[in-house]
């Protein structure tokens, strides 16, 4: 089977050189033995949506040498790859799991959730199961004389535990039903939640090979669930140490001094920059040669383990 990798940014703001470096793995990772790198837009959830971002975006991973082989601006049979154009993709799958009857249909706000919770105080709310215990006709029923909507949450069946392997990261094992619970595949606005949207884009688009920041660990044994309830085959997981800030915090799209535009301006050239991310990522010595040559030589194993920081006042990574 022919890799097929994938970037997937959100247009939530500039890409940062976290970002920038998480493409690059990615792309190397779908490109070492011959396969396909997708770039895919995830804007669902359009109130964080920034004007121009998605547009900025592309022209920044192009200034860095990055050209992928399916994306937006390509006519290919996985299109499209903007997730705001295919609703219509996560409602066929929310129907499946209905059907299934895996997802049942939630009236809490998230105060109420937030109040029952069995979670530690700031962790991530684990829901209680209130609507679990009632008769789903009767939460539509009451919804819809309310003029609300309602969620779809899907059930986790006691004493789910999934271990997932991943690449660097090493096992990760979670147990799901106690420190999750029943979660959220549609909101009650009628949008998909991330964790259907991009299990339902990644089977679609064949990906095989998922490489992410380690933020999004905790959240994938909820992913395998879904995989596993649509009969799909799971990815390889490849989660890398996220990118730090000189001040030690997590680089995050509001440290605009580490947004590859703003280095841009600063005169940094992207040969530069390329060279520090693929330094942070086990490639020394890459000199100018194409990333696709590249690639052969890269494998999860040679990424240091150590969390990168970037430098602000240097516009480079730091020596560790």
């Amino acid at each position: 089977m022919i890799s097929r990798g994938r970037f997937a940014p959100t247009p939530s703001g500039a890409l940062h050189v976290g970002s920038a470096r998480t493409a690059l793995a990615s792309a190397l990772a779908a490109w070492r033995d011959g396969g396909r790198w997708v770039l895919r837009v995830e804007d669902l959830d359009v109130t964080r949506a920034v004007p121009g971002a998605v547009e900025a975006m592309l022209d920044d991973l192009r200034w860095l040498g990055l050209s992928w082989d399916e994306g937006p601006d390509a006519d290919t049979p996985h299109a499209p790859y903007r997730q705001g154009e295919r609703a219509d993709l996560y409602r066929e799958a929310l129907d499946v799991l209905r059907a299934a009857g895996r997802v049942y249909p939630c009236a809490c706000s998230r105060r109420e959730v937030e109040e029952a919770s069995r979670a530690p105080h700031g962790a991530e709310p684990v829901y209680p199961g209130t609507c679990a215990r009632r008769d789903p006709e009767a939460v539509l029923a009451e919804a819809r004389a309310k003029g609300r909507g309602v969620a779809w949450r899907f059930r986790v069946a006691p004493h789910t535990t999934v271990t997932v392997r991943d690449a660097i990261a090493g096992t990760f094992t979670q147990r799901v039903d106690d420190e999750v619970g029943d979660f959220v595949v549609f909101r009650a606005d009628g949008v998909a939640a991330y964790q259907l949207a991009v299990v339902v884009d990644d089977v679609a688009m064949e990906i095989t090979e998922v490489v992410r920041g380690d933020d999004l660990l905790a959240s994938t044994p909820r992913q395998v669930l879904l995989y596993e309830s649509f009969g799909a085959r799971v990815p390889a997981w490849v989660h890398l140490p996220l990118v730090m800030g000189d001040d030690g915090q997590r680089l995050a799209k509001r440290h605009g001094a580490m947004g590859i535009r703003t280095l841009r301006e600063r005169g940094v050239s992207p040969d530069t920059l390329r060279g520090e991310l693929l330094a942070t990522l086990g490639i020394s010595d890459a000199g100018d040669r194409p990333l696709r040559d590249l690639a052969t030589r890269w494998s999860p194993a040679a990424v240091p383990r150590l969390a990168p920081r970037w430098s602000v006042s240097a516009n480079r990574f730091e020596a560790r």
